[in-house]
């Protein structure tokens, strides 16, 4: 995981629908940038529909709000259609940015161990850098947690 107070890497990747989207693009902006394992999943699913329903508060702040997983654009586009999801969802299955933000790591689950995302979400200033990170979020209190952070109105 990155810290507080990093310049956040830059990175290109595919969107839901194909386009080529730069982090650099949303410089001055503010940007949540969230990182999680796997579309269609339960939590995955919850913590998507929990940024979707404060998208319109988070818009009103100026802020992007993008999600990335290792998923392919395709999947991200079901994803986004099944659940009406109004912001971008970028495919990462090279793990480019992933890796970039230290989101790529060990886990366990029932006494096995293998490499996967670990749940992590990131808000990045005007200037492009990190002023709040947070790993192992939960995914039903991650976009409200970040929404009120930015309303200054929380911490994370």
């Amino acid at each position: 995981m990155l810290n507080v107070g990093t310049k956040a890497p830059d990175f290109t990747l595919s969107d839901q629908d194909g386009n080529q989207v730069r982090l650099s693009d949303f410089l001055g902006r503010k940007v949540v940038l969230y990182f999680y394992p796997k579309d269609n999943t339960p939590g995955c699913t919850r913590q998507a529909c929990a940024f979707a329903e404060r998208y319109p508060a988070f818009q009103a702040q100026g802020v992007v709000v993008i999600g990335i997983s290792k998923d392919s654009a395709a999947s991200h586009q079901k994803f986004a259609q099944k659940y009406e999801l109004p912001f971008l969802l970028l495919a990462d299955p090279e793990l480019q940015a992933i890796q970039a933000y230290g989101v790529w790591q060990e886990k366990k689950l029932y006494g096995k161990v293998s490499m996967g995302v670990v749940r992590t979400t990131y808000l990045i200033d005007e200037q492009g850098i990190i002023v709040q990170a947070q790993e192992k979020v939960k995914p039903d209190t991650n976009a409200q947690d970040f929404l009120a952070y930015v309303e200054g109105v929380g911490t994370c």
